[in-house]
């Protein structure tokens, strides 16, 4: 890729994250991508874990075991990736953006939220294909809460979206060859 190609690119993700950034002059735009994102944290996937084994423990261990390797998985990749790129946040570039909540690290590539979403949806979908009316726009509303919030550049959490769908198609190919 040449030189103008990446700058076009960059210019590209600078201009739609001042977008869609825009949206946090809103207290309640705010307020409700704040809980969605905190959601996104983890509580929501560790409640869904823990409602499927209160729920059948017999019969849902596996599916919960799978859920939390593939998303412990999830982490080592992105916090790798995060050390090697070492990409600032939008915040920390452009005097624009608004930061609306604390990140809980210090790099932006890629959105950890954004791949753990995927993993634990793609997961959770595969085993229990009645939760996808929840887990998908839920996992769609995380996303979009890094870029609202001011945390991510579009291409973060692309790159969250594709790395969390890579983990989550690897894994359940290694389970049903374990399993089956």
């Amino acid at each position: 890729m040449n030189r103008a190609a990446i700058d076009r690119f960059i210019m590209w993700d600078r201009r739609w994250v001042r977008r869609i950034n825009r949206g946090c002059r809103y207290r309640s735009v705010r307020a409700a991508f704040g809980l969605i994102s905190r959601l996104g944290d983890g509580s929501f996937w560790y409640v869904l874990m823990l409602a499927l084994l209160c729920g059948d423990p017999a019969n849902n261990y596996r599916p919960v075991l799978h859920m939390a390797l593939a998303g412990m998985t999830g982490t080592m990749v992105y916090r790798w990736l995060k050390k090697q790129a070492s990409r600032p946040r939008p915040f920390c570039d452009d005097q624009h953006i608004v930061l609306s909540i604390a990140p809980l690290d210090r790099y932006s590539f890629p959105s950890g939220h954004t791949l753990h979403a995927v993993i634990f949806t793609c997961i959770a979908v595969y085993h229990f294909p009645i939760l996808a009316w929840l887990l998908i726009p839920f996992s769609a509303l995380v996303a979009a809460s890094r870029i609202v919030l001011g945390l991510h550049y579009p291409s973060d959490v692309i790159a969250g979206i594709v790395i969390g769908g890579v983990v989550s198609i690897a894994s359940v190919r290694l389970y049903v060859s374990i399993v089956a």
